[in-house]
């Protein structure tokens, strides 16, 4: 059983859904009525199939089981995040009650046992929600073990403690099917590359927060679901070109409002300017390509962005010239404008409502 042919099942469970739907709604049109045989050998073929994908591949079959799934998924992060953190602070509370070769014994062996964990509940665990958890606990144990190491043997901290932090979060994001970590290992070797160009710069690595656009060419990661196949790892496409939007995104914000951190040489409010213009540009670029490409993440990027960008620039303009009810009031007028024009270009996309 693979991951792949669970997302397939998962989504022949929605069309029979869908299905059974429609079918119904056409029997009460008196569109389509099919013999009791026919009905009855169709609900017969579906109900078997839907039985052999919940037990042999886990899958929700039906609504209730889906609002289940969710709740399980939500049980799944806030308990690894809970146990991660109670880890940590566990090892914080005793830590100084060993001695140095029990300490180390200690980094080692929760690091190597939260990983043979996660791999043992992974062969065994079905529903992977297990393995998931236990993922997160494995790379939260091995990132206590560079750091505590670090500051047991006296070593400077350093950068690249990022890059093995971020390449065992990709694999156990890969290993387990966990976005989580696959977002944790984007934010590890995307501060990585950033502190190595502010290095090549000049700049100490603690400093790459004063350069946002360090961390502009890691736009590049909206390109990996194009040079590598993601559609055994549902979510995962997304991941990337989110992500990679906000590295690009993120950063034309904040010099559009501190132009003193740009390596441009102008002067602040010409590189504030820039930016502020910039910004609306590749929102409404960004729109675009998410609706052209069909990519939902994108359109919702950009249009969160949109808001953010002219909501600020309206806070700039007009908060301390209008009373704050007109000012608000002004706000919800905008808002209902913009969802008009969502709804004019939605309606006027080839195969939207005429």
């Amino acid at each position: 059983m693979s991951d792949l042919e669970r997302e397939q099942a998962q989504q022949r469970a929605a069309r029979i859904a869908a299905f059974r739907e429609e079918l119904d709604e056409l029997r009460r049109e008196q569109v389509l009525q099919l013999s009791e045989a026919q009905e009855q050998a169709v609900t017969a073929h579906h109900r078997q199939l839907l039985t052999y994908y919940r037990q042999t591949l886990d899958i929700d079959a039906d609504a209730r089981a889906r609002q289940l799934s969710l709740g399980m998924r939500l049980a799944s992060l806030f308990g690894a995040l809970a146990l991660a953190a109670g880890l940590f602070f566990l090892f914080y509370q005793f830590w100084g009650l060993f001695d140095v070769a029990a300490q180390v014994a200690i980094l080692l062996g929760s690091s190597l046992g939260s990983l043979l964990l996660c791999f043992w509940l992974q062969v065994r665990d079905t529903s992977g929600y297990y393995a998931k958890l236990a993922a997160v606990l494995a790379f939260v144990c091995f990132v206590l073990n560079l750091s505590m190491l670090g500051q047991i043997f006296n070593i400077t901290p350093s950068d690249k403690a990022l890059l093995p932090w971020g390449a065992l979060a990709l694999l156990l994001a890969y290993q387990c099917r966990q976005r989580l970590l696959l977002v944790v290992a984007l934010l590890c070797f995307g501060l990585f590359v950033a502190a190595r160009l502010g290095d090549w710069g000049g700049w100490h690595w603690w400093s790459l927060g004063e350069r946002p656009e360090l961390f502009m060419p890691l736009t590049a990661l909206l390109l990996v679901p194009q040079w590598l196949d993601q559609r055994r790892y549902a979510g995962f496409a997304a991941c990337y070109r989110v992500v990679g939007l906000l590295y690009l995104l993120g950063p034309v914000l904040v010099l559009s409002y501190w132009g003193g951190g740009s390596y441009l040489d102008w002067s602040t409010g010409w590189i504030e300017a820039f930016y502020q213009t910039l910004g609306f540009v590749l929102a409404g670029l960004t729109i675009w390509l998410g609706i052209r490409r069909g990519w939902g993440e994108v359109v919702n990027t950009g249009l969160v962005f949109a808001l953010i960008m002219l909501f600020a620039k309206l806070f700039d303009w007009w908060w301390q010239l209008l009373p704050r009810y007109l000012f608000f009031l002004l706000l919800g007028l905008i808002a209902v404008l913009l969802l008009v024009m969502l709804q004019r270009w939605r309606r006027s996309a080839p195969g939207g409502a005429q």
